[in-house]
């Protein structure tokens, strides 16, 4: 499914990064043998369990045993089922749960809530495999671009494999992304409008059957400080369950935050019309920490609005990173940009 939306995304050759949507956060699908309903129960059961990790972030949240207990009446959580014959001789039950019934009981684990709006994450890996390199595209290694895609929706992470046509390797190719050359990896990946990227390699360790993956965000410091050692497949999984827990960690709202009540106000600039103003409110009603924004003062200059959040202040601030349509004011007549960190001045940029 991703790799259809981004493939889709790419063919629009974005310059800007935003956040996405993930609209299938409260669902999973299983792989079941039968349409019984005892079977049924039980792909239900471990689909819960895996929404809870993909709403958390945190891929320990099922083998939790408070959660195996909260998680026993599938019917307390259950919002619809249905059954996918599409692929030939395979049978998938789809499983779409409540998403404030799932939030209630995050919050009764003590768990973090990762919101629906996550980063886009473009993914350039290069493996050397008997003295050769080459990087992962569906055509070289589709085995394991679509592992890849698989993984990332398991933890509802929204990520992309950059098609590698002639247009991404006028920027990008085997050396940029073994060394990790940022600065090329970060404007190829403006196309795919992705919010962070990262550059990986892998290589077999000497005198060993076992493989090295060696991955950072491009704006780290150092290549080796992820490192993962074992099965190809294996490895590749495993940087996505990091990669998710990371994210998780960095966005996530702190579960003794995200349901106590906060008010600031913002004010936003660079507004032209009344169909602006409305845009931004709409946009601002669907961060997944704001409950209210109401309008409080405008001027030809400006517009402030009143937010009604749950979270910190940097929890909102956080979210508003995500969205593109809002950018820090930076005032163009200062000779110096000082940010206010407890303020909340953002520029209008727009869809």
């Amino acid at each position: 499914m991703y790799r259809l939306l981004f493939t889709a995304l790419s063919l629009l050759l974005c310059s800007t990064a935003s956040a996405v949507e993930v609209t299938d956060l409260y669902q999973d699908s299983i792989k079941v043998d039968d349409k019984t309903r005892d079977t049924r129960l039980a792909a239900s059961r471990v689909a819960l369990l895996n929404v809870l990790v993909k709403v958390t972030g945190d891929d320990t949240v099922d083998k939790s045993a408070l959660a195996q207990q909260r998680t026993k009446d599938i019917s307390d959580y259950l919002l619809k089922f249905e059954y996918d014959e599409n692929v030939a001789g395979q049978l998938k039950l789809v499983v779409k749960f409540e998403a404030q019934k799932i939030n209630a009981l995050i919050k009764d684990l003590n768990l973090p809530l990762w919101g629906v709006q996550r980063p886009l994450v473009a993914i350039w890996l290069a493996i050397e495999d008997n003295w050769r390199r080459e990087l992962v595209t569906q055509e070289s290694y589709p085995q394991l671009e679509q592992l890849i895609y698989d993984k990332a929706e398991r933890r509802g992470l929204p990520v992309v494999v950059p098609l590698l046509d002639l247009q991404d390797r006028r920027l990008v190719g085997i050396p940029e992304v073994w060394g990790n050359f940022s600065a090329p990896v970060e404007e190829a990946s403006q196309r795919y409008s992705a919010e962070r990227s990262i550059t990986a390699r892998m290589y077999k360790q000497p005198d060993s059957e076992n493989w090295i993956l060696d991955w950072r965000f491009t704006n780290d410091e150092l290549f080796e400080s992820n490192r993962l050692t074992g099965d190809k497949q294996q490895i590749v999984a495993q940087m996505i369950d990091t990669l998710a827990k990371g994210l998780a960690d960095e966005y996530a709202i702190d579960p003794n935050a995200y349901y106590q009540q906060s008010i600031a106000n913002l004010t936003l600039k660079g507004t032209q019309s009344f169909v602006d103003i409305e845009l931004a409110k709409r946009r601002l009603l669907n961060l997944s920490v704001v409950t209210q924004a109401n309008i409080i003062r405008k001027t030809p200059e400006l517009v402030e609005f009143r937010l009604d959040h749950t979270g910190s202040i940097n929890d909102l601030k956080k979210a508003l990173g995500l969205d593109s349509a809002f950018r820090d004011y930076v005032d163009p007549s200062a000779f110096y940009h000082i940010v206010n960190k407890n303020g909340l001045e953002y520029q209008w940029v727009g869809e």
